[in-house]
């Protein structure tokens, strides 16, 4: 495993444990109104930002991000099947539907089709189809987020937030987001780079490894 491999599953792993322990053990993320308040916000937001500015102002973590297998990153969305939850907790009245149901059908539909556009669709033949279903799932996740914050706002005498302002569902908001959300954009930056195929790699039609293998070839 290459030095950044090492760096960015140490500070995946970290970031994993200041989120149980700010949620579980701090009880960071709770509030009076019983919503996702700013601090969810800051927590969604400010990973991204910081990968963001790694991304653009490293040259050796933006070659290594762009040298991952788009395939299995891509396959890694398929965790957002656990969107089901919200589905159900919204039927069962623990969640606002408004919320919840946009929220767990979108995230389903990313997580039942990620496997598909894995294998189908991570060739630079299929690069524009690529983009649009990462960019959909980009999509989902700004609109459930979005909604979670906005839900509480919208309807005070609703059903509760409460739910999903603790621990474990707290997490999704504030760790899974934002990872899946860096994902799609490791993936988009890729596939922009990917070129056009040939017409011999356009009848084996087979996936684009990655950013590097692809350049490698040129």
């Amino acid at each position: 495993m290459s030095r950044y491999g090492k760096i960015s599953l140490a500070l995946i792993a970290v970031w994993f444990a200041a989120a149980v322990v700010a949620a579980a053990g701090l009880h960071v993320f709770q509030n009076a109104e019983n919503r996702l308040g700013p601090s969810v916000g800051i927590a969604s937001t400010v990973p991204i930002l910081l990968f963001a500015a790694w991304f653009a102002w490293s040259k050796g973590f933006h070659e290594f991000a762009m040298g991952l297998n788009a395939r299995w990153l891509t396959q890694l969305q398929i965790g957002r099947v656990m969107g089901v939850v919200f589905v159900i907790l919204g039927a069962r009245g623990i969640l606002p539907t408004r919320f919840a149901w946009p929220a767990g059908f979108g995230d389903t539909f990313i997580g039942l089709t990620a496997g598909l556009v894995a294998w189908k669709l991570a060739t630079a033949e299929h690069r524009g189809s690529f983009i649009f279903w990462q960019g959909l799932g980009m999509l989902d996740l700004v609109t459930a987020v979005g909604l979670g914050v906005t839900t509480g706002l919208v309807d005070p005498h609703g059903i509760s937030m409460e739910a999903i302002t603790v621990f474990p569902l707290i997490l999704i908001p504030t760790f899974f987001v934002p990872l899946y959300f860096i994902i799609h954009i490791v993936c988009i930056a890729q596939a922009r780079g990917w070129a056009a195929v040939s017409g011999e790699r356009r009848k084996a039609g087979g996936p684009v490894m990655g950013w590097a293998e692809n350049h490698s070839n040129r």
